[in-house]
């Protein structure tokens, strides 16, 4: 087994999808996203097993990590949408506490750079909801963190898709010569 070949690739793709779902996981949970926790609960489960395919020799492993790329895909798509309020989506629904809460990012309430501790009194007066207002001088509001979050995820998903078509491939080439 070279130094870059498919399956080092492969393993290398799942292990950092590994630490960013972890890193999410935390995030999630912080602020009470039930779905995400979930869903990011199944893709751990799912990375470990390509893991577990890829090392072992196993196909079938990573062809059930094939099949749930596709569903992350699709998960991450959504979130996606939801945050940046697209077909008819609102990042203000519950739909990620699944009705059960109404907690929402963790990032909306600690965006890096944010800074709104000091309202002016008079503002809050003016206005008939403090929600109205995006936080004062954020570097990123919470939805482009969240939408960030997604790309990454989305890229480190099509990269180790692709590697593990391959890995299977050769696999099932490797099976068919003995």
């Amino acid at each position: 087994m070279g130094c870059c070949s498919g399956r080092c690739m492969l393993i290398f793709f799942c292990t950092l999808q590994l630490m960013t779902a972890l890193e999410r996981q935390a995030f999630d949970f912080l602020g009470y996203q039930w779905a995400p926790i979930m869903v990011n609960f199944l893709h751990i489960i799912m990375v470990i097993l390509c893991l577990f395919g890829t090392i072992q020799y196993r196909p079938r492993y990573v062809v059930l990590y094939l099949l749930w790329t596709l569903l992350w895909v699709a998960w991450n798509v959504f979130v996606s949408c939801l945050y940046l309020d697209l077909g008819g989506l609102s990042k203000e629904s519950d739909l990620l506490s699944l009705g059960v809460s109404s907690h929402r990012s963790w990032w909306k309430d600690n965006s890096p750079g944010c800074d709104d501790r000091d309202l002016p009194a008079t503002r809050w007066q003016r206005l008939e909801s403090p929600e109205l207002i995006s936080a004062l001088g954020c570097w990123l509001e919470y939805q482009y963190i969240e939408v960030l979050h997604c790309i990454v995820q989305l890229l480190i998903s099509f990269l180790g898709f692709a590697y593990a078509c391959y890995v299977v491939s050769t696999f099932t080439e490797e099976d068919s010569c003995m």
